[in-house]
């Protein structure tokens, strides 16, 4: 009698649960063949707040377990050993863990028995902006791909999505100002920006995850691509009104930067102005290619203003 194979589960680690952590945990919760936990600061768990308390018991409603490690004072080896419980890794902790954290993570996940890392890449082609950005967070980002491309013990995979498109309509990014009835050009209006929402991240993240035919590669994934020009134009559609259009020129933007050059805002200006690496025909995506519906601009605006 032929004996059935038994079933294999994939343990899987998220770490932090943030917007896009806590929409990647809804994505994988309840999926069938994959037991998952989250990584989460050890003073998260302690449940003083109303708002520990309301996520803990989100993660429970879910079925996630929860472990705890630091990852800014935890050594990489410390962190490695905690990695190596896990089949699956994927990173929601972003530039806001503070600069060294993307290769300290990288390295732990190297050092470890982990066998599949997904690094927090959501963001722009770091490959096409090169070192020497404006903004000096990215260089960091291009130092995890190479240490990821030396090897060939751990599979990966880079998404990238373009900018979260909330951040697009961020009053400090200073690009739409909805208070003073302002559009501002980066750069110039022909500049193309991609954009994807946070939950159509983590539900494009969770299929490319499982798609064999992503390993080791950047996947480029979009929920809208446009000029800012086109964004203006959709803010008249949508508020049914006239929005003062300004260009932020780059030669004005390179020195402000200069005279503020610690000023995160100003370098994500300055950088996405470039308009290098920052926007991809959504033609030419993943969603598109296996025609998973995502957000456009238009649609996301028509949501917050429901």
């Amino acid at each position: 009698m032929q004996s059935t194979p038994l079933a294999t589960t994939d343990n899987i680690l998220v770490l932090g649960a943030g917007e896009l952590g806590m929409a990647v945990l809804h994505e994988l919760a309840g999926r069938s063949g994959v037991r998952v936990s989250v990584m989460l600061r050890p003073s998260a768990t302690g449940a003083a707040s109303a708002d520990k308390h309301q996520l803990l018991a989100e993660l429970d409603r879910l079925g996630v377990s929860v472990v705890t490690a630091d990852v800014v004072n935890d050594s990489e080896q410390s962190l490695a050993t905690l990695f190596s419980a896990f089949d699956k890794l994927i990173s929601c902790l972003g530039f806001v863990a503070g600069p060294g954290i993307q290769l300290k993570l990288t390295r732990a996940a190297l050092r470890s028995e982990v066998k599949h890392y997904v690094p927090w890449q959501f963001g722009v082609d770091y490959d096409q902006i090169g070192y020497g950005s404006p903004q000096d967070l990215f260089d960091e980002q291009l130092d995890v791909r190479q240490l990821l491309r030396a090897q060939s013990r751990l599979q990966w995979q880079i998404i990238a999505t373009g900018m979260f498109t909330s951040f697009l309509f961020e009053p400090a990014f200073g690009v739409v100002d909805l208070q003073h009835n302002r559009v501002r050009a980066l750069g110039s209006w022909d500049t193309a920006v991609t954009v994807t929402t946070p939950r159509d991240i983590a539900h494009l993240t969770v299929s490319i995850l499982f798609d064999p035919e992503r390993l080791n590669r950047v996947t480029f994934t979009a929920g809208d691509t446009i000029t800012y020009r086109q964004l203006a134009d959709i803010i008249d559609q949508s508020l049914d009104r006239q929005v003062e259009r300004a260009q932020w020129e780059l030669p004005v933007l390179a020195a402000e930067l200069a005279a503020h050059p610690d000023d995160s805002m100003r370098k994500y200006r300055a950088v996405f102005a470039q308009g290098r690496g920052v926007a991809w025909p959504k033609a030419q995506t993943y969603n598109v290619e296996r025609q998973i519906e995502t957000t456009t601009v238009s649609e996301w605006l028509m949501e917050q203003l429901g």
